[in-house]
């Protein structure tokens, strides 16, 4: 089996070329050429003889075209590359539509010129494609699924639910074997450090190595509005944005392996990606505050209003009763084993 995956240099490009190496297939991981290096979480893949990195683009159609015209044989296609910061969509819209929208739209059409519809597709749709909306069970729980109806609140949900519908098209139009992961918010030690959860797991880490450093235990720790202090020794108070949103938080390791199950179907679907549980970001420090050791934690958070969206999402619970019955997916981790394995790949 060959696979491509664009993003491959992600948190989710990463952990689905181990699997699929794993699983034997040859991999052809894409990923746009870079003034930096981005390589660092495919590094440990250098050494595989069937991983292959490949320079592409997905934002440019003769780009896309050449990658598909040197590999007319391959199997699987997934499409795991978006510019995926939700804030930053707010400040370059266009970028994230170029990116997030319009580059799977030139995946499946390439793939449809070339007559390569053979390919299975798998498109990373998100649970931001929800916005506002929610639906309600019997006892009044919120919850989002399949068929919850699409509310976005930013550019980048604009631009997962055209890609979305994107696949729908081709796969009704033209036949295509197209599946889109409704994934809710997955993390862990791969994830980029510009995400809320990396930021509070990244600044714990880094804040016990400077108490230890400025042996704060012996002398008191004074703070200003923006820094802790021990004997002239700064260090940065936390900022943080709203920490009532609530979400639906897993690991990316077990999404990848939904991915993977969603294209050995024999029909092409839609399915809900996430853990069935929801959690506020208070929640996320507080677990973490705690499981680090520091019981004392009010005065190292700072919150800023600059880092409140323009257009919130308060809240996301998924159902992944679907995935289950049908894929025979379960996550494995819940959050407080989530923010451990975070925090054990940071300390």
């Amino acid at each position: 089996m060959k696979a491509i995956i664009t993003g491959v240099t992600g948190q989710d490009g990463s952990h689905l070329a181990d699997l699929l190496l794993e699983k034997k297939y040859e991999v052809l991981g894409v990923a746009r050429r870079c003034s930096v290096d981005t390589t660092e979480r495919i590094k440990h893949l250098s050494s595989n003889n069937n991983f292959k990195l490949i320079e592409g683009d997905i934002t440019d159609v003769s780009s896309v075209i050449n990658i598909f015209k040197n590999n007319d044989n391959v199997d699987e296609v997934y499409n795991l590359a978006a510019q995926s910061h939700v804030a930053t969509s707010f400040k370059q819209p266009a970028l994230t539509w170029d990116i997030t929208g319009k580059g799977c739209l030139n995946l499946l059409q390439a793939l449809k010129d070339l007559d390569m519809n053979h390919a299975r597709f798998y498109q990373a749709s998100s649970s931001e494609m929800f916005g506002s909306n929610y639906d309600r069970d019997r006892q009044g729980g919120r919850y989002q699924n399949e068929k919850t109806k699409f509310m976005p609140n930013s550019p980048y949900a604009i631009s997962k639910c055209a890609a979305h519908h994107c696949v729908r098209i081709f796969r009704d139009a033209y036949d295509f074997h197209a599946s889109c992961g409704i994934l809710f918010n997955h993390e862990g030690p791969r994830r980029g450090e510009e995400f809320v959860t990396q930021k509070i797991i990244t600044w714990i880490s880094n804040f016990k190595r400077w108490l230890n450093k400025t042996d704060s235990q012996s002398f008191p720790i004074d703070y200003t509005d923006d820094y802790f202090v021990v004997r002239g020794d700064k260090f940065p108070r936390l900022r943080l944005g709203n920490l009532d949103a609530h979400r639906d938080w897993g690991y990316a390791g077990d999404y990848v392996e939904a991915m993977w199950k969603m294209l050995q179907e024999p029909i092409a679907d839609d399915y809900v990606i996430c853990t069935g549980q929801t959690h506020s970001i208070r929640d996320f420090v507080n677990i973490a505050f705690r499981q680090a050791g520091i019981e004392e934690f009010k005065d190292s958070i700072v919150i800023d209003l600059d880092l409140y969206r323009p257009c919130e999402v308060d809240y996301l619970k998924g159902d992944y009763t679907k995935a289950k019955m049908q894929l025979g997916w379960e996550p494995s981790h819940d959050l407080e084993g989530l923010i451990k394995l975070m925090l054990d790949a940071k300390l």
